[in-house]
């Protein structure tokens, strides 16, 4: 069977509204890692797929997905680009494909993180294009099992999105999550980022009890299965590309010393407040009369995330 190839100015195009035929449409992945693959095995079924990766050996496993390996110039012709790259080679790929999107193409990113993503593509993708910023909230793993009912955020960037919409919520089952940039990055930051951070940390001390083990246990066990598996790139950018992340990390990290120093000094929880970090020796040396001059936890105004 021959594909076809899509042509600078012509093409079908990713249909404008949704209830229209998909099966013209041309998709161009970039990136054909663990995510890569899992987009290829769930969008096969609906599109002409083909897909562009520097790495060795991809090309066997495009074909073997029933993907057409091509160059970079050719997935960037198409109806649709799929920017599924490490986020910290975006920039550089969004600059080597520009000049090949044609008028009317939609460019998808699928990155943990938002706010610079969509920047990027906004100030340097050509304005005939059009952009939809979107973050699977699942990745292989948490997809073992099937895509359906799992979670989308979508930032509509540039131009119309109510077909991608409709084809997400309706062909691929899934729930879709409208949203901004900054507002996603915001809870990014937490829901992401820390569970990654207290995931890393936990990972890090050593294998965990597998006996002597509870149910909560075992859900955070759980819980870091299926992060820590993912690769340094996704565990970098999720921490220091979102501008909110390290708020959130300093503002969890003060609050387990304050935890931590009120649970050795016997301070009533309520009536300590953070400060900086002391030495960890107040569980050996005696419990020291709690200050009764601090004011309440709760009357504290919260640091500014910036």
């Amino acid at each position: 069977m021959t594909r076809r190839r899509p042509t600078a100015l012509g093409g079908s195009g990713f249909p404008q509204r949704p209830g229209q035929d998909f099966g013209k449409t041309t998709v161009g992945i970039v990136g054909f890692g663990a995510f890569g693959r899992l987009i290829a095995r769930h969008l096969a079924a609906h599109f002409d797929l083909m897909a562009y990766d520097p790495a060795p050996g991809f090309r066997e496993s495009a074909v073997s997905l029933g993907v057409t390996p091509v160059d970079l110039e050719t997935a960037a012709r198409c109806d649709v680009v799929v920017l599924a790259a490490p986020v910290s080679s975006l920039e550089r790929v969004v600059r080597d494909i520009a000049p090949f999107c044609r008028p009317g193409a939609l460019v998808i990113d699928v990155a943990s993180v938002k706010v610079w993503p969509v920047a990027v593509m906004r100030d340097t993708l050509p304005v005939h294009v059009r952009i939809i910023a979107t973050h699977p909230l699942f990745g292989p793993e948490s997809a073992g099992d099937g895509i359906a009912g799992l979670k989308i955020a979508v930032c509509p960037v540039r131009g119309p999105c109510q077909c991608l919409l409709s084809f997400l919520r309706e062909r691929l089952q899934l729930e879709v999550i409208e949203t901004t940039p900054e507002a996603h990055d915001r809870e990014a930051a937490t829901v992401q980022g820390l569970t990654h951070f207290i995931a890393k940390l936990l990972s890090e001390m050593g294998p965990m009890p597998t006996r002597l083990t509870t149910a909560s246990f075992d859900l955070l066990v759980q819980a870091i299965a299926m992060v820590q598996e993912d690769s340094p790139e996704v565990f970098q950018a999720i921490e220091t590309m979102n501008p909110y992340a390290q708020g959130v990390r300093r503002e969890f990290l003060e609050r387990a010393v304050q935890l931590d120093r009120s649970l050795c000094t016997g301070t009533n929880l309520a009536e300590d407040r953070p400060g900086p970090a002391e030495d960890g020796d107040a569980c050996l040396q005696g419990r020291a009369v709690p200050d009764r001059s601090r004011q309440p936890l709760q009357n504290q105004r919260k640091d500014s995330v910036t």
